[in-house]
């Protein structure tokens, strides 16, 4: 049991950071969008409290690695992943630099500030949820390009994926934080 939680582990349950806290027991649907719904909430909960200048500080050198790129390459992959692979839609960047350069998201320019970055990283997740509603974990899609275009994925192996991505870009964003306050944890 995590710290904070009610005993049902079959109903949505909030960390005392605010987190929703993934289920740890039921029907795999839910349990999969419980763990990736955690994994964004990670993510931002490592922005908050932080101004634009902070999350423009990169970890350590030569990392170039900041939040705030973090933040706009994960609205590419949300984009990417739900959009253009699992629902076939042919959807341009989302961040392009300014000579049109697509930089996974990471680029950073002096216009674009984190409420704007959570604001698109928000939307992107939602259209992703627009997307996959009332579709079955075994509906289809392709790989749109890279090594593996053309390869069909399942909705199941796109959660997963995804729940993956975070996970491990949230470690990233842990080492971010702290080298730029000391907040560590979560």
């Amino acid at each position: 049991m995590l710290p904070g939680m009610a005993t049902d582990t079959h109903q949505t349950q909030t960390l005392p950071d605010g987190r929703p806290a993934p289920l740890l027991t039921g029907p795999e649907r839910p349990m999969l969008e419980s763990w990736l719904a955690f994994h964004r909430a990670t993510l931002e909960l490592k922005c908050r409290g932080l101004d634009d200048s902070q999350v423009r500080l990169a970890s350590a050198e030569p990392s170039e690695l900041t939040l705030l790129g973090l933040i706009q390459h994960l609205a590419e992959v949300e984009r990417n992943w739900f959009q253009r692979v699992f629902a076939g839609l042919d959807v341009p960047a989302v961040y392009e630099d300014k000579v049109g350069n697509v930089s996974g998201g990471y680029g950073l320019v002096p216009e674009r500030g984190l409420d704007e970055a959570l604001a698109n990283w928000r939307r992107e997740i939602a259209r992703g949820q627009e997307l996959c509603a009332g579709r079955s974990l075994d509906d289809t899609g392709r790989i749109a390009d890279g090594f593996m275009a053309g390869v069909e994925v399942s909705l199941r192996w796109v959660l997963i994926h995804m729940i993956e991505e975070y996970a491990r870009h949230n470690g990233h964003a842990d080492i971010v934080r702290e080298r730029i306050d000391g907040v560590t944890g979560a």
